[in-house]
This record gives structure tokens, C-alpha cells and sequence, in this order.
């Protein structure tokens, strides 16, 4: 039998995706001389990053006058990000049980890789799967095969872990996984995962138990 994976998303799953753009966009703001009512906008716009960067910067270019290049926030934002050490204690112990462990992540390639690399996670699991490099987005069952292909594993009796009701747990179900939610980010609330947790680490104690 091929080894069992777990699959878990990357923003605000493994990573606190919000609180880093929060952090950026300060500084951003903070080096173009705009007020705080810059950072204001860009937080109740951004939609938890699922505002496509194109519009959001336009948007913002609009109201203010001042351009943002989604490359170089692509090469900006990803520094902001970090890792909690339990998390990282919490990937190795799934490895050291058995596990094959997978990212499983909807982006494109250059923000994703860079929060991956900078943060150390594509050195803490098995497979990195990025919807921009497979060409495959979560909802879809097919970017979770892929993953367990990567990962050298099968998809019986895994799990996927995340944040998002419609992509995370809705794929993972799709996948046949079962699934845990991380947090209440979104205020949609099916489907509904096999556990529901605050935090990532919660989720650590059911997978090695």
C-alpha cells in the first residue's frame, strides 16, 4: 500500500497570509508617502488575496494616484511572510510518523514558490503543488492527484487541511479526502469539513493520534 498523504493549503492554513499582507501594505504605503487611509482601502479590498492583483491594483491606482507593479508585489510580499517553529515541529512529526506531506496551493508560481522558499515549508514536506505550475485549481480532485503523485503517495485514507469551505474542504471531499478546516476566514460554511480548529496546530494532534 502506498504511503498515506496529507495535503494542506498555504494561506492562512500553514502561513498567516493576512497578517503579512496587512504588514505590507503598511510598508508599502509608508515608502509611497500616502496616509493610513491607503492601507484601509487595500485591506477592504483585498478580499483575503482573492481579489485578482491586476484589478485591486488598478483600483487602487484610481483612487490614489500612485501605481503598484503586481510584480513587484509578487517580489515585495512574500518577505513578510513567516512560519511558526510549531508548525514547521508539526510537518516533521507527520513526516517522522509515515506521513507524506504535500502544499497544495491555488496561485501563481512566483508568489507562491517565494513564500514557500522563504519560510522554509518546500523544505519541510514532500511536494509543493502550485495551481499556476500544474495548470490545475483547487476545487478541482485533480490537482490533489497530482500532489499524491509528487508526494509518493496514494489518496486512501488521507486528508486535506485549509481554510477555504470551497476550495480546500470542497476539494479535498472531491478527492475523497477527509478534511479539517483551519479558522473562519470565509463566511461561507459548507461544505462542512470532518473537524473544524483554530489553528493548524489543533489540527497536528488529530493527524498523529
Amino acid at each position: 500500500m502506498a504511503p498515506r498523504l496529507v495535503c494542506f493549503d498555504l494561506d492562512n492554513t500553514l502561513i498567516d497570509r493576512d497578517g503579512a499582507f496587512v504588514a505590507w501594505a503598511r510598508w508599502w504605503v509608508d515608502r509611497a508617502g500616502l496616509g493610513p487611509d491607503a492601507v484601509d482601502w487595500l485591506l477592504a479590498h483585498d478580499n483575503g488575496g482573492f481579489t485578482p492583483r491586476s484589478e485591486l491594483f488598478d483600483g487602487f491606482e484610481r483612487r490614489f494616484g500612485v501605481g503598484i507593479s503586481v510584480d513587484d508585489y509578487d517580489r515585495e510580499h512574500p518577505p513578510f511572510t513567516s512560519v511558526d517553529a510549531e508548525v514547521l515541529d508539526g510537518l516533521a512529526a507527520l513526516r517522522t510518523a509515515g506521513w507524506r506531506v504535500a502544499v497544495v496551493t491555488n496561485g501563481n508560481v512566483a508568489q507562491q514558490s517565494a513564500k514557500l522558499a522563504h519560510t522554509g515549508i518546500d523544505r519541510a514536506v514532500d511536494y509543493c503543488c502550485i495551481s499556476g505550475a500544474v495548470g490545475v485549481r483547487k476545487p478541482d480532485a485533480r490537482i490533489f492527484e497530482i500532489a499524491a503523485e509528487g508526494a509518493g503517495a496514494g489518496l486512501e485514507g488521507g486528508w486535506m487541511v485549509g481554510d477555504h469551505p470551497a476550495y480546500d474542504i470542497a476539494g479535498g471531499i472531491n478527492a475523497g479526502l477527509r478534511t479539517i478546516r483551519i479558522g473562519s476566514h470565509h463566511a461561507v460554511d459548507s461544505p462542512i469539513a470532518d473537524h473544524h480548529f483554530e489553528s493548524v496546530l489543533e489540527a497536528f494532534a488529530v493527524l498523529t493520534t
